[in-house]
């Protein structure tokens, strides 16, 4: 691998090109583009399926849904990813503030919603008596709007564009976005150390509440006692493990870019470590539907239906696909 200039005419000022063997570059576009093309397919089902049936209207599924959105966004990003392999932006600088917002909103509105998830889950399992009192359709769409608003408008404050005109631009053609030190604190606690910590406090309390209600099922005089609950309970325990899976995949997709993020803090990190990490963060966002696929019937038949053009008929979103 060796380096060369984005732009040549501007001798030094120019930022470094990186040089890699033509079949390289072919195995990554090929790589990077199918996981986009992907990502952004898988991702369009599970938005068209929740948003056409009424029977999938419920303020879980109306959190996957803000998911898949999030996780949408980020297959656009993946074609960012490909324009940015030899180290070179050639767009304009609008286009670089587009990816560098987009980037980061999708980011924390996936996370955001992870923890709404996380709340989603603990409630159901811990406390599903008032589960639908608490937890209703219009609050789970409010939770989710302001989710976002809330990340958009965080994402303008904490972000301070390298622009042309000042003086932290390091040379011409690239795309990042700078985070004075302090910021750079800040977005690790909000969007690393208290959502994470919350995922994980939630889900080891709905863990250790399911392992109970387990051992009380095994007890034929608790399955006396409960049995007009334990419908209810193992339908929400079965929710809570599907979505289990997806928040421990989430986690070990995201933690090592935060830790290379901290690293980064203290010590100078390879650009190419740093490349890695940011992909498998991307790459959470293809595997999330993946998950649905394997673990939700419901899905399954959708996709069905979305492919056989049955959505298309009057009267398709009143059918029956739990």
């Amino acid at each position: 691998m060796e380096l060369t200039l984005c732009y040549p005419h501007l001798g030094n000022s120019s930022c470094r090109r990186i040089v890699r063997p033509h079949s390289v570059y072919v195995l990554l576009y090929i790589i990077l583009s199918s996981i986009s093309v992907l990502t952004v397919t898988l991702n369009l089902l599970v938005i068209i399926a929740i948003s056409h049936f009424k029977k999938l209207h419920s303020p879980t599924n109306f959190l996957l849904l803000s998911l898949a959105v999030s996780d949408f966004c980020v297959g656009f990003i993946f074609i960012f990813q490909i324009l940015l392999l030899d180290n070179c932006w050639y767009l304009s600088a609008g286009w670089c503030m587009f990816y560098i917002v987009l980037s980061f909103v999708s980011t924390s509105a996936s996370i955001g919603t992870v923890v709404l998830i996380s709340i989603d889950r603990y409630i159901a399992v811990c406390d599903p008596l008032h589960y639908h009192t608490k937890v209703t359709v219009n609050r789970a769409r409010m939770s989710v709007v302001l989710c976002w608003v809330c990340c958009f408008f965080y994402t303008l404050i904490i972000i301070n564009y390298r622009k042309n005109t000042d003086g932290l631009k390091s040379c011409t053609g690239e795309c990042v976005g700078y985070l004075h030190p302090f910021a750079l604190i800040l977005d690790l606690i909000l969007t690393f150390i208290l959502p994470f910590s919350t995922i994980i406090i939630l889900y080891v309390r709905v863990f250790v509440v399911a392992v109970s209600q387990a051992r009380a099922m095994h007890s034929h005089v608790a399955v006396v006692k409960l049995q007009g609950s334990v419908k209810v309970n193992k339908s929400e325990l079965k929710a809570a493990r599907v979505l289990g899976v997806v928040v421990v995949v989430f986690l070990c997709c995201l933690t090592p870019f935060y830790i290379v993020e901290l690293i980064a803090g203290v010590t100078t990190v390879p650009s190419s470590s740093f490349a890695y990490v940011l992909s498998l963060c991307y790459f959470n966002s293809c595997v999330n539907p993946m998950i649905y696929v394997f673990l939700y019937p419901w899905f399954r038949k959708c996709v069905k239906c979305i492919f056989s053009l049955q959505i298309l008929k009057s009267g398709s979103s009143e059918a029956n696909i739990m």
